[in-house]
């Protein structure tokens, strides 16, 4: 039956198939599969008509179950991020594509949007599609789950943050140290009233990263005020409560350390309603950090690299390596652009 125009039936965009070829070809299925793999034992007259049947159904070899069916692999791995939109995580994935774009692999990508039920839902619909390899940046909870997945051979790199209850290699960045950094400079400014906003408390960098500021403060033997710390989610309403504790009252701070990029742009726009500024310095770098009236001092990640390191990890182990997992830490670096450097 004819496809009228602009009228699309199942049958009008199914994919075609061998059998289609071989039919408009008029030639059996065995000899397509010959042309199609580029096997011998086919004269070349019957094969120019079979390149004109795929020609024509525009018809594409279906990899993936060819290697299913020959138990190899699919050539394929996973990412499991916290937000693709985040620029860290747009950095890293990038990363990992470029390596797994070297290995002739194909890469997959979900957000869990911190989420534990997402992120088991993503991580087992990977492996049911049989990728050969899974890089994943945790949520918190028990990941366990992928014990079953590892021992049937699928390999698994951690990101950023480490999986609690699974033994894999893991990339991570040196948060406590670079959160220490941060406060350590603005302590050599002169600054002893020293407030933190940071990420919600079950997040492993969170933790990490206010272990640091801690640790600095208490090097240098200065106390904590009850009202200088704020942990959570950025948002701006948040953001101004927080601030407006930390900055009112008999000591007030006069410095302010941000542990991420995301609570460092939500505290300079409330900052830019406000008529001064504390001293600050960010946790991550982020565009136009150094293009504002007060360029932004922070300390800076390499995404890029943990991407790099964590792909290049996984397929090492997809190739069969059989070393103890290993937890690598990349340092991080001050840029000091100007809003950390105000003195009191």
């Amino acid at each position: 039956m004819p496809v009228e125009a602009g009228h699309v039936t199942p049958e009008s965009v199914a994919r075609p198939t061998m059998k289609d070829v071989a039919a408009l070809a008029g030639v059996g299925l065995k000899t397509v599969s010959r042309v199609v793999n580029g096997e011998p034992g086919v004269r070349e007259e019957t094969a120019t008509k079979v390149r004109a049947a795929i020609e024509q159904l525009r018809f594409r070899r279906n990899d993936g179950a060819r290697l299913l069916r020959q138990g190899s692999r699919t050539r394929s791995i996973g990412l499991i991020l916290e937000d693709l939109a985040d620029p860290f995580y747009a950095l890293l994935s990038r990363a990992v594509e470029d390596v797994a774009r070297a290995h002739g692999s194909l890469l997959l990508i979900g957000s869990s949007a911190e989420d534990p039920v997402r992120e088991r839902e993503l991580a087992l619909d990977f492996c049911a599609r049989r990728v050969d390899g899974l890089i994943i940046v945790p949520t918190s909870g028990d990941h366990g789950y992928l014990a079953d997945e590892l021992a049937a051979g699928t390999a698994v790199v951690c990101a950023d943050r480490p999986a609690a209850g699974l033994p894999v290699d893991t990339v991570l960045a040196d948060n406590r140290s670079g959160a220490a950094d941060g406060v350590g400079h603005l302590i050599r400014q002169g600054h002893r009233r020293i407030g933190y906003l940071g990420d919600a408390l079950g997040i492993y960098t969170a933790i990490e990263r206010l272990d640091g500021y801690r640790e600095a403060m208490a090097a240098a033997g200065y106390g904590i005020g009850e009202h200088w710390v704020a942990m959570g989610k950025p948002d701006p309403l948040g953001v101004r409560f927080a601030l407006d504790r930390m900055l009112s009252g008999p000591e007030p701070v006069t410095a302010l350390m941000c542990g991420n990029s995301r609570t460092t742009v939500a505290v300079l726009r409330e900052l830019s309603t406000r008529p001064s500024s504390p001293a600050l310095v960010g946790f991550d770098d982020f565009e136009l950090a150094d293009m504002l009236p007060t360029p932004v001092t922070v300390v800076a990640q390499d995404p890029a690299t943990m991407g790099r390191m964590a792909a290049g990890l996984l397929f090492r182990r997809m190739d069969g390596e059989q070393a103890q997992p290993q937890q690598l830490q990349i340092p991080t670096r001050l840029i000091q652009r100007g809003s950390g450097e105000r003195s009191l």
